[in-house]
């Protein structure tokens, strides 16, 4: 190992600037012709540039295979990589004196002097960019993720000479190019190097980065902060807190994290005040949480801060002034206002105000948010004002938080009164679970506490005391205990009297204790507003009901059908807030009734449900009526009346209750298909059919359409073609209101049932009719189906008319697809002109990019039946409607379309293969060298076709 000295004196090499005056070796003969080249070009960049990029290759070619030297001179452990340094510094301090302002030059300068000494940048690998407006925190994160780490580089202590030239390079660089963020960015990484001098580790660092911020613009002050708040958290102490405090006052969302580190430094008294600021601004809405946390998740922050530092955060018990005292004592310092003389002043400080000269809103000064203020806090009351009053919801973390508060600082009659304040003043079970179990587990610590000591007794006096207070926790805690039942049911009465299911939850706490029972039923039913209660009001009563019909809770009493009756009756009567909860208070004593096979009784029930008052003209969603006014539309009610009819009524009682539910107009369609079904199911076939009529007049369409397709199905299923002219008058009275797009299944329905049994010629008229009147998406289809029903009963002469109306009706490329299929009837009528004429007309519709089927039938239609003149005039056409859409939407067009036509027809091929056939496809290579090559033109096919007619396209 070469000795300190002998380090040292190869050391510094670029102190001064190295030349060939000073230094011979950094020319050589080779470089004359481009030294003397630079001499003609000095203001050339690309020139220098050159240069410099030749003279770096160089340097890299001969540094590789180097064995390795010194560790503590990193780079500059072999003499060649001394002279490359020497040589290359030589060229781009030339340089730069010509092009001081030139970035692309100082940046590669600077990084080939930063290699030599800070040595081999190996960066992590960025999952993705970086969001240009990112939250600090992730930039942070991203930073930290992405820092970048050195193989080997120069010794502090032995290359304090580079290591400051280097600084001064990048100082320099910063002199002539202050604005360029990168150069600050390269410059403050190389602060993170291990090997960097400890004159450059604390104050130099600080400074540099507090220059790079007032001399960036704003716009890039967030590429410096997330390094200079990262270096900040590694250096600790002061600085931390100086520059965290710098940054937050212009960016909170760093508080939280801010926070963290105090904690992590023992100063709870300054974390707590930020975070307790920071909870009052979230909740009046001047603060967003990066994290996503709400007002109340940073107050509990709060709270742990004061849990895990009583001692250190909050006020002595001595210094707690009472509430009202502290404002007395300000009421008495302020002087009254002198109404006596022509001015009067007002005392106070000078308000802010804003452009046009109208006062700003300001908050007063608030010791507990300063950071900066030794002054502690009265934790009990903020826990009240910031907690308690605004976030009723989380009332048991918040006593329990400020019970043990004043268990940790000793203070357990305090901390017992807290407890019993919080029991008695939460409105949720929660809260009260956790402050009791809390106050259960402080109860059973102390008491604990006090029998280890009575194990170790020291003085007779100091022992009787302790058994006493022993004794004494030992009562409390054991009527704690007992009191638990009734502490709940009085928090959940206290939340709301009108919660029905907690009052079935009380009842359930008797157990079967049934005079218990039937008092808390009774003392429910006095106390709950039907207009205010929670949802099933009518639940309450129903089971009341049921208990009596039962015979207590375990069933061992006697039935008491007339009390529960009485209660049902009296439940009629409640004001609900929903018509259905009175239908089910009615359908419930049904069922009772039911259940005790009085079936007359329940027929009665239901009748007195139902019954129809005098004006019926009654709006049931109006919110104003009672609901005892509107029971009678209730469509639930009528339902479950109609049932019970169905199962133990007559088949004449079953009608009467349709038709009134039809006369009152609250019967849907299922209600109509329900009644059609149970006349047709008792041979009232007539009158099924009738309700059918009677419903396509109440509904209009699409319900009117599901109707009509139930109705018209079943009439033909009836009378088949014993009806014809009823059935057709019911298919022309459906299609006369029926809309476009719900006519098509009508109108096959309507042609079958000519086909069937009526004339072929009106089951063409109908089709007919069809095609002019449907959607123009099912025009197509309705042609098709027109067509071939023409063929086979008039032969195909009669669908001449029928092809040539649809190709004046449909789009073009439908068009086109008839076309083939109306040019192949022609040539089976042997009109081949026809034929030629039809598919000619088309061809202006099909691009032969991608309609190549139209193309093939046609070029096979004239090889078949054309000549030589009719062949080429096809061919013309086609040059003709291909240059018509060459363009280059089409083309785009073409293109997709025929790609997707490709796939389609793969997908197929695949799906009609078995498995093993898909998996060798699957591998099989992408593209495959032909073995043989294509004839050339001119060339004589042997496997072609004889008959071929041969067209040269020089010909045309």
């Amino acid at each position: 190992m070469d000795s300190l000295e002998a380090l040292r004196a190869v050391l510094p090499l670029t102190v001064p600037i190295p030349s060939p005056v000073t230094n011979t070796s950094l020319l050589n003969p080779n470089d004359i012709a481009r030294e003397e080249d630079l001499l003609r070009n000095p203001g050339s960049l690309q020139a220098w540039w050159t240069a410099i990029q030749t003279a770096k290759e160089q340097a890299i070619a001969s540094q590789k295979n180097q064995a390795l030297g010194n560790p503590l001179l990193g780079p500059l452990a072999s003499p060649t990589s001394r002279t490359n340094l020497q040589r290359l510094t030589y060229m781009f301090e030339s340089a730069l004196v010509h092009f001081p302002r030139s970035f692309k030059l100082w940046k590669a300068y600077l990084s080939m002097r930063t290699y030599y000494v800070l040595g081999k940048a190996t960066k992590q690998k960025r999952s993705g960019a970086r969001k240009k407006y990112a939250p600090m925190k992730e930039m942070i994160e991203e930073d930290e993720f992405d820092a970048e780490s050195w193989e080997g580089g120069l010794d502090g202590v032995v290359g304090w000479e580079e290591w400051k030239a280097l600084v001064g390079v990048y100082e320099r660089a910063l002199m002539w190019l202050p604005t360029m963020p990168r150069l600050w960015l390269n410059y403050l990484t190389i602060f993170n190097h291990p090997s960097l001098p400890s004159a450059f580790s604390k104050t130099h660092v600080r400074r540099t980065y507090d220059r790079a911020l007032r001399t960036l613009p704003p716009s890039l002050h967030n590429r410096i902060w997330p390094r200079y708040l990262i270096w900040a958290e590694r250096a600790g102490g002061p600085t931390t807190v100086a520059v965290y405090r710098r940054y937050i006052s212009v960016d909170p969302s760093m508080t939280e994290h801010y926070t963290k580190l105090l904690i992590e430094m023992k100063r709870p008294l300054e974390a707590a005040k930020l975070l307790l600021s920071l909870a009052r601004k979230a909740a009046r809405g001047e603060y967003e949480s990066p994290e996503g946390k709400s007002p109340y998740m940073l107050l509990g922050e709060w709270l742990d801060v004061v849990e895990a530092w009583a001692e250190d955060v909050g006020l002595d018990p001595d210094e707690i002034k009472p509430e009202d005292e502290p404002e007395k004592k300000e009421e008495e310092k302020v002087e009254p206002v002198s109404s006596t003389g022509t001015l009067m002043r007002l005392a106070g400080p000078m308000v802010p105000a804003d452009g046009s000269g109208k006062p700003v809103e300001t908050r007063p000064y608030d010791p507990d948010e300063d950071a900066t203020n030794p002054q502690k806090l009265n934790i009990e009351k903020i826990i009240k004002k910031d907690g308690l009053e605004m976030y009723k919801d989380q009332a048991g973390r918040l006593w329990t938080g400020l019970a043990t508060y004043w268990i940790k600082r000793g203070e357990f009659d305090r901390a017992t009164e807290t407890f019993e304040t919080g029991m008695a003043s939460v409105l949720t079970i929660r809260d009260f679970t956790q402050i009791f179990d809390a106050y259960a587990e402080f109860c059973e610590t102390l008491i604990s506490a006090l029998m280890d000591e009575l194990a170790s007794p020291e003085d007779d006096e100091e022992t009787a005391e302790t058994e006493a207070e022993l004794d004494s926790r030992m009562r409390a805690f054991e009527k704690l205990m007992d009191r638990r039942p009734f502490l709940v049911n009085d928090v959940l009465l206290r939340r709301n009297p009108n919660d029905i299911q907690e009052w079935e939850k009380r009842v359930a706490l008797w157990g079967a204790d049934d005079e218990k029972v039937a008092e808390t039923y009774t003392t429910a039913l006095k106390t709950i507003n039907p207009k205010k209660t929670t949802a099933n009001a009518h639940q309450l009563y129903v089971n009341f009901a049921k208990f009596y019909e039962s015979g207590g809770v375990e069933g061992q009493k006697p039935k008491d059908l007339d009390s529960a009756r009485r209660v049902l009756e009296k439940a009629t009567k409640v004001e609900f807030r929903h018509v259905d909860e009175l239908a089910e208070i009615w359908i419930e004593w049904s069922d009772m009734e039911i259940r005790n096979e009085n079936f007359d009784e329940a027929i009665r029930v239901m009748q007195r449900a139902t019954a129809i008052p005098r004006n019926v003209k009654i709006n049931y969603h109006d919110q104003s009526l009672p609901v005892q006014a509107r029971l009678f539309k209730s469509l639930k009610l009528w339902s479950c009346y109609v049932d019970l009819e169905e199962a133990i009524g007559t088949v004449e009682s079953t009608k009467a209750v349709y038709d009134k539910m039809m006369e009152l107009k609250i019967a849907n369609a299922q209600v109509i298909v329900n009644y059609a079904s149970f006349l047709e199911d008792n041979n009232y076939f007539e009158d099924s059919f009738k309700v059918y009529e009677r419903g396509v007049e109440l509904f209009t369409f699409p319900i009117a359409f599901e109707l009509w397709n139930i109705y018209l199905a079943k009439f033909i299923k009836r009378y088949a073609g014993t009806k014809l002219e009823r059935a057709r008058d019911l298919f022309e009275q459906a299609l006369e209101k029926c809309p476009e797009k719900h006519c098509k299944p009508l109108f096959l329905m309507y042609a079958q049932l000519e086909e069937e049994y009526g004339l072929a010629k009106r089951a063409m008229d109908i089709y007919d009719r069809a095609t002019r009147v449907v959607l123009d998406q099912d025009k197509f289809d309705m042609f098709t189906i027109y067509i071939a029903k023409a063929s086979a009963t008039f032969g195909l002469p009669a669908t001449r008319p029928i092809y040539e109306r649809a190709l004046q009706v449909l789009p073009n490329k439908q068009t086109a697809e008839l076309c083939l299929r109306f040019a192949q009837l022609e040539r089976k009528l042997g009109e081949i002109d026809r034929a030629r004429a039809i598919y000619a007309h088309a061809s202006q519709f099909c691009d032969p990019r991608t309609s190549a089927d139209f193309w093939k039938a046609w070029n096979t239609f004239e090889i078949e039946t054309g000549s030589e003149d009719t062949f080429r005039e096809m061919l013309r056409i086609k040059r003709s409607v291909q240059a018509q859409y060459n363009t280059e939407v089409s083309f785009l067009a073409a293109q997709a379309q025929g790609a997707k036509k490709v796939a389609l027809e793969k997908e197929l091929a695949t799906a009609n293969t078995d498995a093993m056939a898909q998996v060798e496809a699957k591998a099989a290579p992408a593209f495959v060298a032909s073995k043989e090559t294509a004839p050339v033109n001119g060339q004589e096919n042997r496997g072609g076709n004889a008959d071929e007619i041969q067209i040269d396209e020089e010909e045309f």
